[in-house]
């Protein structure tokens, strides 16, 4: 049973009631006096506000999961929220083996990510109250997601800060080291116990088509670890560079276009502001550009820092931009919301000198949903660019 109970703050209580479901440990009037777990929460007025997963050791004291404050967390429960996150990505697995099943707050899930690689799942539990549940959680994996083996990248940061041990462990079966799987047409390999994120990338999956739909002429692709940008661009581009600092992250994107029968990407290890710089100097002009940095403001302390060199990033790169060419650019950093974002290209292109027509702003993929109420969902930001002149 979900027995025990929580008391919050009127300013809690008005949190959850406005649709986003933390409440921080500020607004604890009273603390379940149980381990990590489900909880039963009430304002101080004694009504019951749900069922929330408790963190006795997190700044994010309470994350709710269920409005009925009589609601019991049994693994059918568990079973029926995956189930409906599966049936959400049925899109999604007609054009591609690889994406989130679960995206945390996205899906009603506040902590849990599942990740599809073909026919293996990879898993982050990122709370102590959803790590109580593990094993209803890989139980309903199992059954409502069909699979040969569950992997644990449980190595997340955040888990030290939930006083939770980092480990890299199986859950159900086995899981090999790289799993090739595809998107919209193209090949890419996926490194599931050592990748960044849970092992690829796929929140830009969406984006990496747009842009190689629209490719065209001599194309750049900046910060391009495994170059799954290049890959799509390649598709339609006479030739692509594709630029990045680390000789490992670009020795993969050389499997990748083996694999795909790529011959038109040159692999180029170096700063992306430094190369920016040089190509500059040199003249060079690109026909598409595709930025998509890493995230530069990492807290709200470091946000002024990574707005200017966002700005400088995105300025170069409009400098190397041919008339009439396609630049997109994107940002990661939650920080970094829309409106500033957009002020950051608005800046870029001025002090650029150059009249860049905004086409599309995009966001991540539709197996990573944005809450309108839970901002900290929908922290991916893109503008497709057209040079006018």
């Amino acid at each position: 049973m979900t027995a025990p109970t929580g008391i919050v703050s009127a300013r809690g209580a008005r949190r959850w009631a406005a649709g986003h479901p933390w409440v921080f440990r500020s607004d604890v009037v009273e603390a379940p006096d149980t381990p990590a777990g489900a909880v039963r929460v009430q304002d101080q007025r004694g009504r019951g506000l749900g069922v929330a997963l408790w963190s006795p050791a997190s700044e994010i004291a309470f994350r709710f999961v269920d409005r009925d404050p009589n609601a019991e967390l049994t693994p059918a429960w568990w079973r029926t929220r995956i189930a409906r996150a599966v049936e959400r990505r049925r899109p999604v697995a007609e054009v591609a083996s690889a994406y989130r099943v679960v995206h945390g707050e996205g899906d009603g899930l506040p902590s849990l990510v599942v990740d599809r690689y073909d026919r293996w799942l990879v898993v982050q539990l990122l709370s102590a109250g959803l790590e109580a549940h593990r094993d209803a959680i890989v139980d309903a994996l199992r059954r409502e997601v069909p699979c040969e083996g569950i992997l644990a990248r449980n190595d997340a940061a955040v888990r030290t800060r939930e006083g939770l041990p980092r480990t890299v462990e199986p859950l159900h079966g086995t899981v090999p080291d790289t799993v090739t799987v595809h998107e919209h047409g193209v090949r890419f390999i996926a490194a599931p116990h050592t990748g960044q994120k849970t092992g690829a990338f796929l929140d830009q999956r969406e984006n990496r088509a747009r842009i190689g739909a629209a490719a065209r002429g001599r194309a750049l692709d900046l910060f391009s670890y495994h170059g799954s940008f290049a890959l799509h661009l390649a598709r339609r581009a006479s030739d692509v560079t594709a630029v990045d600092s680390s000789a490992a992250a670009l020795a993969r994107g050389q499997e990748n276009a083996a694999l795909n029968g790529t011959t038109t990407i040159r692999f180029v290890e170096a700063d992306a502001f430094d190369f920016l710089r040089a190509e500059t100097a040199a003249g060079r002009r690109y026909d598409t550009i595709v930025v998509d940095p890493p995230a530069f403001a990492k807290n709200r302390a470091s946000l002024t820092g990574a707005i200017r060199g966002y700005r400088d990033l995105n300025l170069h790169a409009m400098r190397l931009l041919a008339p009439g060419g396609l630049m997109f650019t994107a940002s990661c950093s939650y920080h970094l919301t829309k409106p500033l974002f957009l002020e950051m290209v608005h800046d870029a292109a001025a002090a650029a000198g150059r009249a860049m027509i905004l086409r599309e702003l995009t966001a991540q993929g539709v197996d990573h949903p944005e809450l309108v109420t839970v901002p900290e969902t929908g922290y991916l930001k893109g503008a497709l660019l057209e040079a006018l002149d």
